[in-house]
């Protein structure tokens, strides 16, 4: 067997052994909160959150302890750009995802804003272990925030959060603790697998750590939060769909890469230049580009989703386009600057600013109304 096939086939069974660990992980985390009395909107709003990002945590940790932090970062940024433009991208190509008032006013605005704090943190090059703990502070009180102001609205709320079978709730104390071993067991072997598989796979293709994390190992690690809004979405559940993939960032950002920073210890966690440089703001640009695209209508249309998913395909060829085929990145790179790249951007304002004109004549004709009574 090539060696190549062997990768590619590590590569494949760790993400199989991370989904599935995925779910073991939430299946007996939600059945442990259920027994010992914990409400189900906290067990929605936060374990199953976790459940869905254990796949990032186990392997960016992993990666940090066998000393790849390349495939640690990217794994991170890889798997936020996947979120917004693939897991957005296919759910709002299901079903048209409506989007509720309380993530353009709350939760997005969090999301830029904690993507902006990361892009700065990493611009000196590392995330030391301060940083780290700073993260993991902002990860608490967000979550604290999170409950408070969704037992203030609880009927959004309960649309929002995840179902939680009646099955689960009737699982037993040790049958919750095995389905939680068994869980962390396959994350953590299935991370070791992927990781393996990643760096030979790495090294067969001729390309670095970072840009396998960015593409291979995020998209495999983003399965999980795939499936979950991708089911959302046939269940005509969109609020859900588009909470799973904004938590999910969050959670990547505040407790992943805080979890790896720690790990580091005082050494810090070493951040590629090119990510910096280039796949950072990729991953800030896509994420602001959630607002002009939430305020369309109230909703992502399916054109929307199309682009986002269409975006995120090019995204792919510009990764691997210079390893190769090297003697057309440029002409690549130009078409995507000077035609693909207005064209959206002068989309995205189009609809924001029809939007905008909407909401005003609304308004308008709302105060008339008031005045006439």
């Amino acid at each position: 067997m090539s060696p190549y096939l062997l990768t590619a086939i590590e590569v494949l069974v760790g993400i199989f052994l991370l989904f599935g660990g995925g779910e073991f992980f939430i299946k007996g985390s939600v059945a442990l909160a259920l027994i010992f009395g914990i409400p189900q909107l906290v067990i929605g709003l936060t374990v199953v959150s976790l459940g869905t990002s254990a796949p990032e945590l186990f392997v960016s940790v992993s990666s940090i302890l066998k000393g790849s932090d390349a495939l640690a970062v990217s794994n991170v940024i890889g798997s936020n750009i996947f979120n917004v433009m693939v897991v957005l991208g296919c759910s709002a190509l299901v079903m048209p995802l409506r989007v509720e008032s309380r993530l353009v006013r709350r939760d997005v605005p969090l999301l830029i804003a904690i993507s902006a704090a990361v892009w700065g943190i990493t611009s000196t090059g590392q995330i030391t272990w301060q940083s780290g703990i700073a993260l993991l502070i902002a990860l608490i009180i967000n979550s604290i925030w999170e409950i408070r102001t969704a037992r203030e609205e609880p009927e959004a709320a309960e649309e929002a959060e995840p179902e939680i079978s009646l099955a689960t709730s009737q699982v037993k104390l040790w049958k919750a603790s095995l389905y939680l071993i068994i869980g962390i067991i396959l994350l953590n072997i299935g991370s070791k697998i992927l990781i393996n598989g990643a760096a030979g796979l790495a090294s067969s293709l001729g390309v670095s750590e970072a840009v396998i994390g960015l593409t291979i190992v995020s998209a495999g690690t983003s399965l999980p939060e795939l499936i979950t809004s991708l089911v959302a979405a046939l269940k005509g559940r969109t609020d859900l769909a588009i909470g799973n993939v904004v938590g999910s960032c969050l959670l990547n950002q505040l407790l992943v890469l805080s979890s790896c920073a720690i790990a580091s210890g005082t050494i810090g966690l070493q951040v590629d230049a090119l990510l910096i440089n280039r796949d950072i703001p990729i991953m800030v640009l896509t994420t602001l580009a959630c607002m002009p695209i939430f305020w369309t209508n109230g909703q992502i249309s399916r054109t929307e989703g199309g682009i986002l998913v269409g975006l995120y395909i090019f995204y792919i060829f510009d990764q691997v386009i210079p390893h190769t085929l090297p003697s057309i990145q440029d002409e690549f790179r130009l078409i995507i600057i000077c035609f693909i790249a207005p064209v959206i951007i002068i989309t995205f304002i189009f609809q924001s600013l029809t939007y905008w004109r909407h909401l005003q004549k609304v308004r308008t004709i709302e105060g008339t109304s008031q005045k006439l009574f």
